[in-house]
Order: C-alpha cells, then structure tokens, then sequence
C-alpha cells in the first residue's frame, strides 16, 4: 500500500467521480483507476461501487475513509517533521559550561536569544571542566562547549570561537594587608598562599596563572586544588589563601570576598564556544550564528 494510492482513494471519495478527481489529483483518469485497483488488491475487497454514471463507496470504503485521511495527516506531520530537522528547527543540543561561565553576560545573552530564535531546538546544559568538554565533544557526547581554552593539542579538530577575553581578577579575604585597593600587582603577592584550579581539568586557567606569576618574577605557592570556581571564592573569603579568577566570579556573593582588578599586562582569560570542526548541522550553525551576533552587538 503506498501514500499515493490512499491519497487517490481519498480524493475519489470525496468527490464520487472520476474526471474530478484526477483532476484535483493532477493526474489523469486511467492512472486514477488503477491506484484504486491497486489498493482494492492490497485489501482484497471492493471500496467502491462503480458503473458507468454512479460512483458509491462501500461499506469497507466508508470504513476506511477516515483511517485514510489519519494515515495521510500522519504522514504530512512525519514529512514536515523531517524536513523541519533537516533545517535545524527540531531537535536538541547538548551545551557544556564551565563553572565560571554562567556569571559572565555572554553565555546567558547568547542561550537567551537562541531560544527566543529557536523555542522548538531543546537545550541541555551541563557544567563540566574545558577538558572533559573537549573530550566530550571529540566523542560527540557534546554538541557546544563554553570553555576556557588552554593548549593547542587539546583542541584538535575542534573550532574555537571567541565569546570575549574577561578581564582575571585576584580574590583575597576582606582582611587582607591588600584589600583596601582597587588593583593589586601580582609581584605583591609572591609569598601568599595560592588556591589553584586543578590543571588536569582544565589547562586554560591554571596555565594562565602559572604564566602570570611567571612574569611577575615567582611561582605561586599552591596550598589547595579546588575544582569549582565558587568553591575558589568561598575559600579565599575564608583565608585559605588567595586566588586568581575571572572577572564574573565577582558576581558570587560569599561575604568576606574581596575582588581586585590585576595590573599586570595581559591579565585576561578567553572565554570560548567551541564545536567539532566537521559538525556542519544547521542546528549548530544556527547557535554559532547568535554566538556570532553576540560578538557584533
């Protein structure tokens, strides 16, 4: 039984005739008869009676007439299903962040315009590290990644985006020797006690810091690994030392945090979409077009 018999069965039943039926169809008469007799073989019975000037459905056809026209409509959606997720308007995205990420203005503004562009395209959010969003997205466990990027070798065949390069700030007790600032040089903090983020999660950030130190003339002594950013800020508060984040950490409110902007040249940390590089489906170029107009405004 094919579509196109149901759909000639349908129209005939409607109209009781032949000559308007085919030419509702676009067809001729003769095709028209024989998808009838088609699908009458296909059931093994009579749908219509037939003479020479009278066409009647019987009772099989006027059965069948509204199983038909489901049929058809089901189909129609199916068609139009299809062709909606081939035009990436349907469908899914699995979307990676890291833990700093949500407080910056971007990745919000961008999630927030994609869903009004596209409300039928679901979203699944996820925190994970920059390296296990790599991971994931080399395995196609993940559509979008928000990361942080670190090594080149981390990022092979995947395209890196610039979302914008976020300011780093130091995060210190609010009664520190230091505190009473608006920035600090980070040569004046060569004999604190750093709270890092684990480079095995993540080489973008710890890398950063290790660099900047670097060229402040030291190397951070590290008392304590912390994996979530919160938990860095939460931990300076508290004393356990200082640390190095960037700027949207400052918008997490844990009472004894003190922020100060970093002197130094190239005190900045790039935030990042990236995707596999041979991912071309619509639905991700349509995320990577609002990324890009993000980028514009």
């Amino acid at each position: 039984m094919e579509l196109k018999h149901l759909r000639a069965f349908v129209t005939l039943a409607e109209d009781l005739h032949f000559g308007r039926a085919a030419e509702r169809l676009g067809i001729a008469q003769p095709p028209l008869s024989l998808q009838i007799q088609a699908l009458e073989a296909t059931f093994g019975i009579r749908l219509f009676e037939r003479s020479r000037r009278h066409v009647a459905l019987t009772e099989a056809g006027r059965l069948l007439l509204p199983e038909a026209r489901a049929t058809l409509a089901q189909a129609e959606r199916a068609r139009q299903t299809v062709q909606r997720a081939a035009r990436g308007e349907l469908g899914r995205l699995e979307i990676g962040f890291t833990g700093s990420a949500p407080f910056n203005s971007a990745m919000p503004a961008i999630i927030s315009r994609f869903r009004r562009r596209w409300p039928e395209l679901r979203l699944s959010l996820c925190e994970m590290s920059t390296t296990d969003q790599l991971r994931a997205l080399a395995e196609s466990g993940l559509d979008i990644g928000f990361v942080r990027p670190g090594q080149p070798s981390e990022a092979q065949g995947i395209d890196m985006r610039t979302v914008l390069d976020e300011p780093l700030f130091v995060v210190l007790p609010a009664d520190h020797r230091l505190a009473g600032g608006q920035t600090v040089d980070l040569a004046q903090l060569a004999e604190e006690p750093f709270i890092l983020h684990p480079r095995h999660i993540g080489t973008g950030l710890h890398d950063k810091v290790i660099s900047l130190c670097t060229a402040a003339g030291f190397l951070p002594r590290v008392v304590l690994e912390a994996h979530q950013m919160s938990t860095i800020v939460g931990l300076a508060a508290a004393g356990v030392g200082v640390s190095i984040v960037p700027e949207a950490m400052r918008r997490v409110q844990v009472e004894g945090a003190r922020f100060l902007r970093i002197a130094d040249a190239d005190a900045t940390m790039v935030l990042a979409v990236a995707c596999r590089g041979d991912d071309h489906r619509p639905s991700v170029r349509h995320f990577l077009a609002e990324v890009e107009a993000y980028g514009a405004a």
